[in-house]
C-alpha cells in the first residue's frame, strides 16, 4: 500500500469510526499530505513505513526552516502520532518512528475576548449594511454565535428542524455527532423571525431552494464557515475596533462572560459541548486576568 493509501485510509478511519467533523479530518489531511510531501523531497527512505531516526530528523529540519509556529508543529507532530498509532492497531506497522519526538507545549495563551460594548459596535455596524434584506442575516450570525457560544461549523449547519423557538433552545450536533441543548436569548429569537420573514423565505423563494438550512447566502444556499468569516471581516471594517474579530473569538466571549457573571464550569463546559472539563477551564485564566485588569486600573494602592 503507498503513501496515499494509507493516509486516504487514516482519513476514513477517523471520519467513519470516530466521527471526527469535517473540518477536523480536512486538518488531519493537510498535516499528513504536507508530511508525504516533504518525506518524499527530503528524506533517504519514501515509503511512511520503513522511516528510520534520520528521516524523523529530516522532516523536524524542514517544519523548523518553515519557521512554523510552535503551537502548528505540535498540532501536526501529534497528527502523524496518531496515524502511526492506528497503522499499529492494525497491524501495519509495528512501531511509531516518532515515538522519541516530545515537543513541550506552550505557555498558556489566553483566548482573545470581546466586552460588551464591542459586541454592541459589532450589531450596530451588521445593522447599517448596504442590503438591509442581507444585514438581518448579518446581524443573527452574530447574535447567534456570541448568544450560544457554539462553534462556526455548528452555526453553519444548523437546520429549522434543531431550533426550538418558543423555548427558545436549540439542538447542536457537535463534535463526533454529540447532541447538546443550548438556550438563546430575547434578541436572537426576535431576528430569527425577522430574517425567517425578511430574508430567508424571500430568498429562498427567487432561487426555488428547498433545504432547511437555516442560515443562507445571497443565492440562497447554505452558508459556509468561510462566509461567516468574510461577513465579520466586513463587518468589523465599520467599527473603529482594531483587532481581527474571528468567530471563534465569539465563542471566547460567550464563555468568558458566563463565568465573570457566575455560571459554574461544568455549565460553561456543558453548553460548549467540551468532552474534557480541562478545555473548558481556560476561561477561568481569562476570568482571572479580567478581575486583576480591573483590580490594577481602578484600585489606587494597586
Amino acid at each position: 500500500m503507498n503513501n496515499q493509501a494509507l493516509i486516504q485510509l487514516f482519513i476514513k478511519y477517523i471520519k467513519n469510526e470516530r466521527q471526527y467533523s469535517e473540518n477536523t479530518s480536512s486538518s488531519y489531511q493537510h498535516d499528513l499530505l504536507e508530511y508525504n510531501q516533504i518525506i518524499k523531497k527530503h528524506a533517504k527512505h519514501h515509503s511512511l513505513l520503513k522511516l528510520d531516526n534520520s528521516d524523523v530528523e529530516t522532516y523536524m529540519t524542514a517544519l523548523n526552516q518553515k519557521n512554523d509556529e510552535k503551537s502548528t508543529i505540535l498540532r501536526k507532530v501529534s497528527a502523524i502520532h496518531s496515524f502511526y498509532h492506528f497503522l499499529m492497531q492494525n497491524e501495519i506497522m509495528k512501531h511509531d518512528p516518532f515515538a522519541y519526538i516530545h515537543i513541550k507545549r506552550h505557555n498558556i495563551h489566553l483566548p482573545k475576548f470581546l466586552y460588551s460594548k464591542e459586541v454592541v459596535q459589532l450589531l450596530k455596524a451588521a445593522s447599517h449594511g448596504k442590503n438591509k434584506q442581507l444585514s438581518y442575516r448579518n446581524i443573527l450570525i452574530i447574535l447567534i454565535l456570541y448568544d450560544t457560544g457554539i462553534r462556526v461549523s455548528e452555526c453553519v449547519n444548523l437546520t429549522l428542524k434543531q431550533i426550538d423557538l418558543d423555548n427558545q433552545i436549540m439542538l447542536i450536533l457537535g463534535k463526533g455527532k454529540k447532541q447538546r441543548y443550548v438556550p438563546f436569548g430575547n434578541d436572537a429569537k426576535g431576528m430569527m423571525q425577522l430574517y425567517q420573514e425578511k430574508t430567508r423565505l424571500p430568498i429562498m423563494a427567487k432561487y426555488h431552494r428547498h433545504h432547511d438550512y437555516l442560515l443562507i447566502n445571497q443565492n440562497g444556499r447554505p452558508m459556509s464557515t468561510r462566509g461567516i468569516e468574510y461577513i465579520l471581516d466586513s463587518v468589523v471594517k465599520n467599527t473603529s475596533l482594531t483587532m481581527h474579530v474571528h468567530p471563534h473569538m465569539l465563542r471566547h466571549t460567550f464563555a468568558t462572560q458566563m463565568l465573570n457573571n457566575g455560571a459554574d464550569l461544568r455549565t460553561v463546559q456543558e453548553l460548549l459541548g467540551h468532552s474534557s472539563l480541562s478545555t473548558t477551564q481556560i476561561y477561568t485564566h481569562v476570568t482571572k486576568k479580567h478581575l486583576l485588569d480591573n483590580y490594577k486600573q481602578y484600585f489606587p494602592r494597586s
